[in-house]
């Protein structure tokens, strides 16, 4: 029995532990080695929002990175996380033929094979943006639809064994369980997966989880007893912690069940070391395995919202009032219907739960986002349908309702959109990277300021001398001898 892994190391583990920090230079040191490993498919980080984070953060071009990826990885399909309005975050997407332009920028670089659609917004998709999958499909995409696990009263066996069928009544390459908060059990998987294998018409089951209760890599061999045959693992130490599991632990121990692959786990291995000769250099936090952490379940709070929320506490000087947002967030989770804890669900309720704690009278601000789940923005999938009917009509009555467009507008023509950012003249990455950032300031800044980050392998003796020998400022000249070579180097002092 054969298993296959997805690799999530550049999009998923750095988005988990380093908040999407991974230079474009440290996935080009381990690019080439990764692509003839054998994974089923590599994760790339070219949504906007990565995009946004290359261009604000880490001052480099990331459609030089995109091009880098496709240029190292010609061998293995390359995924990210698709969403038909491409920003999450936002109070409307963009409009159809900016998606479209965006995705076909992706595919033309060769740096997009497959998109796996974002968990539990699939009634989203079918209500308002029918045209996206036979988008997809046009431009020979592989589809990867999402279930996201969460824990609540309106998430029951009725409940996944529905979505699974609706999901593979559109018919895509794969259906993936994802349970971005580390929640699953082995109990659990017991009952979900055989549930979710019955009901989706053949079509292929991947798991993908977080370590962050510490309970991922036993799920995920449970996981391959109930019929599992892809997970989706990372290359340490962009794996645990918060991250997903290690692809060389799982593979390991998967041996001991009966279960082969095709991996090439030398090159994993060194791949791994490389990498974590890049994060000690650059002083980047490694994952490391998670003690059980049970307050998980009852906040449900992934990881990287949760970082960002005791950052932003800080700033509101509110850091000694952490617990009160925590337990608030149940609350207004509760209020919401239960919404699933991920991406943008998340980042919503945790932010108006800090409000709420922050102004000492609970919806007395309330953010566009929440007024827009209560108008129905994300449909069924949501979960506004359970919200507190007292608390919709409350909102639903705010001036701010009749403000917030319930949808982008689809009659702009793209040739109007880019008389907006700089006219017919620019170059479609130009334009998109414009739309990206909302004006050209920080795409200034970057290339003003940009010095694309590189990597010296320490495991190269030469390479390493003349790191060490830069690094003296008492020497003027220096001669090296080979049996084959002779290198000069002189200080231009």
């Amino acid at each position: 029995m054969k298993v296959e892994y997805i690799d999530t190391t550049f999009r998923d583990g750095s988005q988990s532990l380093w908040a999407a920090g991974m230079p474009p230079g440290m996935m080009e040191e381990m690019a080439d080695n990764l692509d003839n490993a054998g994974f089923k498919v590599i994760e790339v980080p070219v949504m906007p929002l990565n995009f946004k984070k290359i261009v604000r953060d880490l001052k480099e071009d990331p459609w030089e990175m995109a091009k880098m990826l496709a240029r190292k990885m010609p061998n293995t399909t390359k995924s990210f996380m698709g969403e038909p309005a491409i920003f999450p975050f936002e109070i409307i997407g963009a409009p159809e033929s900016v998606v479209k332009l965006f995705y076909k920028k992706l595919v033309d670089i060769g740096v997009l094979n497959r998109v796996q659609i974002m968990a539990n917004i699939i009634g989203n998709i079918d209500e308002k943006y029918p045209w996206y999958i036979p988008f997809l499909r046009s431009q020979n995409l592989e589809v990867a639809l999402a279930i996201a696990y969460t824990v609540s009263p309106r998430h029951t066996d009725e409940y996944y064994a529905e979505k699974t069928r609706e999901i593979a009544a559109m018919k895509p390459d794969t259906i993936y369980l994802k349970d971005a908060g580390g929640l699953l059990t082995v109990d659990r998987i017991r009952t979900l997966l055989p549930l979710m294998l019955e009901n989706s018409n053949g079509i292929p089951v991947e798991v993908h989880s977080h370590c962050t209760t510490g309970l991922a890599e036993v799920v995920y061999l449970e996981a391959l007893k109930l019929g599992a045959r892809a997970l989706h693992t990372s290359v340490p130490p962009l794996a645990e912690g918060s991250g997903q599991p290690s692809v060389l632990n799982v593979v390991r121990n998967a041996k001991f069940l009966g279960f082969e692959h095709d991996l090439d786990i030398e090159r994993i291995e060194w791949a791994s070391q490389r990498l974590y000769e890049m994060a000690r250099q650059d002083d980047m936090p490694l994952g490391s395995a998670t003690s059980y952490d049970h307050s998980q379940y009852i906040y449900q709070i992934p990881g990287g919202v949760i970082s960002n929320l005791k950052h932003q506490l800080v700033a509101l000087n509110l850091q000694d009032r952490i617990d009160e947002v925590l337990e608030e967030t149940v609350r207004v989770r509760e209020e919401l219907g239960y919404p699933v804890m991920i991406t943008p669900y998340s980042q919503f309720v945790v932010s108006q739960a800090a409000i709420n704690v922050a102004t000492g009278k609970r919806y007395k601000m309330v953010i566009d986002e929440i007024i827009q789940f209560a108008m129905g923005t994300f449909s069924e999938d949501s979960g506004y349908t359970w919200m507190d009917q007292n608390l919709k009509d409350k909102i639903l009555s705010l001036p701010r309702v009749k403000q917030i467009p319930s949808a982008p507008d689809t009659t702009i023509s793209i040739e109007k959109i880019r008389e907006q950012f700089g006219g017919p003249t620019l170059s479609d990455e130009e334009f998109l990277l414009r739309y990206i950032m909302k004006g050209t300031q920080e795409i200034e800044e970057l290339r003003r300021n940009s010095s694309p980050r590189k990597y010296i392998s320490a495991s190269t003796p030469l390479a390493k001398l003349i790191q060490n020998i830069s690094k003296q400022p008492n020497l003027k000249n220096v001669q090296i001898n080979g049996t084959d070579f002779a290198l000069t180097l002189a200080s231009k002092k």
